[in-house]
């Protein structure tokens, strides 16, 4: 795959884009929740024509990004201090502090109870609340993918491995060996959109592009997903 950046005129700005050539037989452009442009192209795709479908566009980009700019203010970084809220599956927790030999989190009444050494240390309340997070997120993952799996066993498709780690810009991904990755911070969002998110990539084992065919067995597996999609992006905020 290559990568490369470039700007067309569009009104009074540019309009800037990341496109990847990869081996694929459809154009399909894509507006990240930061705002981003990733056009995926066919590798022997002319350029001229991927500027034209661009411009073409170029409406729909827009709003695109204006959609998410709403959303902003983004949650500002997190500092681990006592009182600070944190997410989990959709709901808010605050951090309560204490000072113990044994390290330990544990989810209670509305808070992170979390116990180390030196309650001061930020690092380490991040380490152990992290530790904890990344936990749940392989056992709530797990269970939402059997919820989902279901649905696309019966059409004898191939059983993807789940993998998780941290993404900057993506929930979730499907690679082309089968690999179904999933973004820890996932575990922040409720149930249900881990589940569109499963189900999404899912989808991708029948149809890997974002064709009419694809979103037409994405509403039949899951029918109310643009509503669980809306609330994914909320949980930005």
């Amino acid at each position: 795959m290559t990568i490369t950046r470039h700007a067309l005129t569009y009104g009074r700005a540019d309009l800037r884009f990341e496109l990847r050539r990869v081996a694929r037989k459809t154009l399909e452009i894509a507006v990240h929740p930061d705002g981003r442009v990733v056009v995926k192209a066919p590798r022997e795709a002319d350029f001229t024509e991927v500027e034209a479908r661009v411009l073409k566009r170029a409406r729909w980009i827009r709003r695109q990004q204006a959609y998410f700019e709403q959303f902003k203010p983004r949650t500002p970084p997190r500092q681990y201090i006592g009182g600070e809220t944190h997410r989990y599956l959709g709901r808010q927790y605050r951090l309560k502090l204490v000072h113990g030999g044994r390290p330990s989190v544990k989810l209670s009444r509305g808070y992170f109870w979390i116990t180390c050494r030196d309650p001061q240390n930020r690092e380490e309340v991040r380490r152990l609340l992290w530790q904890w997070l990344t936990q749940r997120a392989r056992e709530k993952f797990a269970e939402s993918f059997e919820r989902c799996w279901p649905h696309f066993s019966r059409l004898g498709l191939p059983h993807p491995r789940l993998k998780i780690r941290r993404m900057k810009t993506r929930w979730g991904s499907l690679s082309e060996s089968g690999t179904l990755t999933l973004n820890v911070y996932l575990i922040q969002t409720p149930r249900e959109c881990i589940d569109y998110v499963i189900t999404h990539e899912l989808c991708h084992l029948k149809h890997p592009d974002h064709s009419p065919a694809f979103y037409q067995l994405l509403e039949k597996v899951m029918p109310d997903w643009e509503r669980r999609k809306h609330k994914l992006e909320l949980a930005l905020i």
